[in-house]
């Protein structure tokens, strides 16, 4: 493999890695605007009231979006030179810190671009520079924005889970990575599994043990692997939400009423499975002695 593509990959990786801490950032505040308006739109018809008066459109000044206002600080609110954004290197030469007002950057920002950069490199030296590369990096991409939003917020967006379900559909429709048959019943079969194991969990314990995004997103990863991967992935996300979860209620970081979001370790065990998940099946079945 030409080291050229492979070393190209690793800066596009790095750099939309970048674009991709935007969105965990924005998205999130972006949605909650919106069904704010929305919920004072409606209350505002309820109530024989003019919308227009009431909530008059945002101006320029306030408007707020993916590429509008410009990088800032969200501690000084001091917008960020373009050199201060360069992926990891601006991190590391400016120590973790904010050039205005000292105050100390997450790491989470250049591990998000380091992942991203890493899996880019490792695909493109695994499968080469072909559609299904680039198709595999959208999908990596997708899977990271949707697990760091889950994590912070307990959501996983319609606006990013239906495109990437839709995606898979359209991709399998050329039988990319699978069937559109599989493709298909792996979207069905992803939803109704979750969605039958909520109702079951509510009906028996009168409570939500998860939302109806995680539905959405084992469907997405149903229509980029088939139903095939279902198994796998439903086995593998729930160790590791069972291990992160008691780990946590051991160091007392949270309790029994804790929401622990499910999305992660989907997204974690659906990436695990899309590469791995034929040889888990066959150490497992190795395993158990069925050859």
């Amino acid at each position: 493999m030409d080291y050229f593509w492979i070393a190209s990959a690793l800066v596009l990786g790095l750099l939309v890695g970048s674009f991709l801490n935007v969105v965990i950032y924005r998205l999130p505040l972006m949605l909650n605007a919106g069904w704010k308006h929305e919920c004072e739109e409606f209350l505002s018809r309820m109530a024989g009231e003019s919308v227009a008066s009431e909530t008059p459109e945002p101006s320029p000044s306030t408007t707020f979006n993916i590429a509008f206002p410009n990088s800032h600080c969200p501690n000084c609110k001091k917008p960020i030179p373009a050199w201060c954004n360069i992926p990891i290197a601006s991190f590391l030469i400016l120590g973790g810190r904010c050039l205005h007002c000292k105050a100390k950057i997450s790491w989470r920002y250049p591990l998000v671009e380091l992942v991203s950069g890493i899996a880019c490199a490792w695909l493109v030296a695994k499968f080469g520079v072909q559609y299904s590369t680039l198709f595999l990096m959208v999908f990596t991409w997708t899977l990271i924005v949707l697990s760091l939003i889950d994590i912070d917020h307990q959501l996983l967006p319609d606006i990013l889970t239906l495109p990437l379900l839709w995606a898979g559909l359209l991709i399998n429709s050329f039988s990319y990575f699978t069937t559109l048959h599989a493709a298909v019943f792996g979207a069905a079969f992803g939803y109704l599994s979750l969605w039958s194991v909520y109702w079951l969990f509510k009906i028996l314990t009168k409570k939500e043990g998860m939302g109806f995004g995680d539905f959405k997103l084992l469907a997405a990863l149903g229509a980029w692997m088939g139903w095939q991967s279902l198994p796998v992935i439903i086995i593998l996300s729930s160790i590791v939400g069972a291990v992160v979860g008691s780990i946590m209620l051991l160091s007392s970081k949270s309790d029994r009423n804790s929401k622990i979001p499910f999305g992660p370790y989907l997204a974690m065990a659906g990436w695990i499975s899309f590469f791995w998940g034929e040889s888990i099946r066959q150490a497992y079945l190795h395993f158990v002695g069925i050859h």
